[in-house]
């Protein structure tokens, strides 16, 4: 078996787990409003070439949905206030 100098495989395990580091995401919340704009764009397009792609809009619908399924259960708003 090889051996390989510490600072070499040092190196190699940090880069083998930054590889496995999913890359920074937006936002939740901008995500949300990113999704309800490409909705609201696709409703209101007419030709189907300027549509986006359909699973796309899938996921967004699926973004919108698990929202308001979380608001509905939440007890403050996206700022920290009662909702009641």
């Amino acid at each position: 078996m090889m051996m390989v100098p510490m600072p070499r495989a040092v190196a190699i395990v940090l880069t083998l787990l930054a590889a496995t580091i999913p890359p920074a995401r937006a936002d939740d919340r901008t995500q949300l409003n990113s999704c309800k704009a490409l909705v609201d764009r696709a409703a209101q397009s007419q030709p189907a070439s300027a549509r986006p792609d359909d699973a796309e809009l899938q996921r967004c619908r699926q973004i919108i949905r698990e929202w308001t399924l979380r608001d509905a259960r939440m007890s403050v708003d996206e700022n920290g206030r009662p909702l009641r």
